[in-house]
C-alpha cells in the first residue's frame, strides 16, 4: 500500500527555546526565511505525501496561519506588483492537504501519535519530526519510503553518532539484511535501548525523527504504558511491535540538522544561508569579517 499520509507532531511547548517560545511555536521558528516545519512538510512532499496531519495543541494557532490561505496579503503582494513574493506565499497554502488534529495533554511522542489515528486510518504511515532538519539530495522520508516498498514493513531512519552521545537516542542492534538495498544502508532492528550510557549501547546507530510505521502501532500505542515523565513513548510501542512485525532501520543519506536545540538551530541556519545562491556571497563575505 502506498504511504500517502505523513504525521507531524507539533504539540510540545519548546521550553528549550524560551523566551522565544512563549508566544509562538518553536515550529514557527525561522531557519533563513522559512519556518522550521515548512522545511518538513516540503520534504513530505517532495516524497509523494498527500496528506500532511500536523499534532497541535491551543498554542500553535500560528501553525495553521501559516499554511492557510492569506487574502490580505496576497492582495497587497498583487497590488504591489510583487509577483515572486506572491508566488512563494500562495506555494505555502497550495503544498498538501492539511488536516490538525489536537493533543489535550503533552503525553509525549507517541501519545501524538496515537492522536492522529483516526486521521490515518488504516494504512501505513510517516511520522516527520520537524526539528530534525535533513537536507539531501533525495527527501530523507522518501528513502524510507522506499526502504518500506522493498520490505513492507515499519522502517525508522538512524544515524551513525559519536559514542558519547547515544544517551541522547534511542539506540538500535542492527542485524544484516539479505537486501542489499542502497549498499547496505537498510538493517534488521534486533533490539532497541533508550538513551543508553556510553559502552552500553549495541551499536553507534541512533533514531532521528523519520519513521514509516504500519498501522498495527496504534493497537500497540494503545497498550503502552507511561514510562520516563508520565509520558507514551513510541520508542516504547515500536519495541512491543518488534514482537509481532520485522522493523528496519535505514542509514538515510543527506546531512542532519537538530534544530530542537540552539547549537543545532544556529548550525542550520548559517550552513542553510550558505547554500543559497541569493545569500551566500555576501553572508560568506560576512562571515570572513569577524574577528574569530
Amino acid at each position: 500500500m502506498r504511504i500517502r499520509k505523513a504525521v507531524f507532531p507539533a504539540a510540545g511547548w519548546g521550553t528549550r527555546f524560551l523566551p522565544a517560545t512563549k508566544a509562538q511555536p518553536k515550529e514557527m521558528l525561522p531557519l533563513v526565511d522559512k519556518p522550521v516545519i515548512q522545511y518538513a512538510v516540503e520534504e513530505a512532499v517532495a516524497a509523494g505525501i498527500e496528506q500532511v496531519i500536523i499534532v497541535t495543541s491551543s498554542q500553535k494557532r500560528a501553525i495553521e496561519d501559516h499554511f492557510d490561505l492569506s487574502y490580505e496579503l496576497e492582495h497587497l503582494l498583487e497590488e504591489r506588483g510583487d509577483v515572486e513574493m506572491l508566488r512563494r506565499i500562495r506555494h505555502i497554502s497550495d503544498l498538501a492537504q492539511v488536516a490538525y488534529v489536537r493533543q489535550k495533554e503533552q503525553l509525549g511522542l507517541g501519545h501524538a501519535v496515537l492522536v492522529a489515528k483516526e486521521l490515518v486510518g488504516h494504512e501505513p504511515f510517516a511520522v516527520i519530526l520537524s526539528d530534525d532538519v535533513v537536507v539531501g539530495d533525495r527527501p530523507c522520508i522518501g528513502q524510507l519510503i522506499h526502504a518500506y516498498n522493498q520490505t513492507h514493513s515499519s522502517v525508522v531512519a538512524v544515524t551513525e553518532v559519536p559514542p558519547g552521545e547515544t544517551r541522547r537516542y534511542g539506540i538500535i542492534k542492527p542485524e544484516p539484511t539479505d537486501n542489499p538495498l542502497d549498499h547496505g544502508r537498510l538493517h534488521r532492528v534486533a533490539g532497541l535501548v533508550e538513551k543508553p550510557p556510553p559502552g552500553e549501547a549495541p551499536s553507534n546507530l541512533a533514531i532521528i525523527g523519520r519513521y514509516i510505521l504500519t498501522p498495527k502501532i496504534f493497537d500497540k500505542l494503545e497498550q503502552t504504558q507511561r514510562g520516563a515523565g508520565g509520558e507514551i513513548q513510541l520508542t516504547d510501542a515500536i519495541e512491543m511491535l518488534m514482537q509481532e512485525q520485522q522493523v528496519y532501520a535505514y542509514e538515510f543519506e543527506g546531512t542532519r540538522y537538530d534544530a530542537g536545540t540552539t547549537m543545532g538551530w544556529l548550525q542550520a541556519s548559517v550552513e542553510l544561508a550558505l547554500a543559497r545562491a541569493d545569500l551566500a556571497g555576501e553572508f560568506r563575505e560576512y562571515l570572513r569579517s569577524l574577528e574569530l
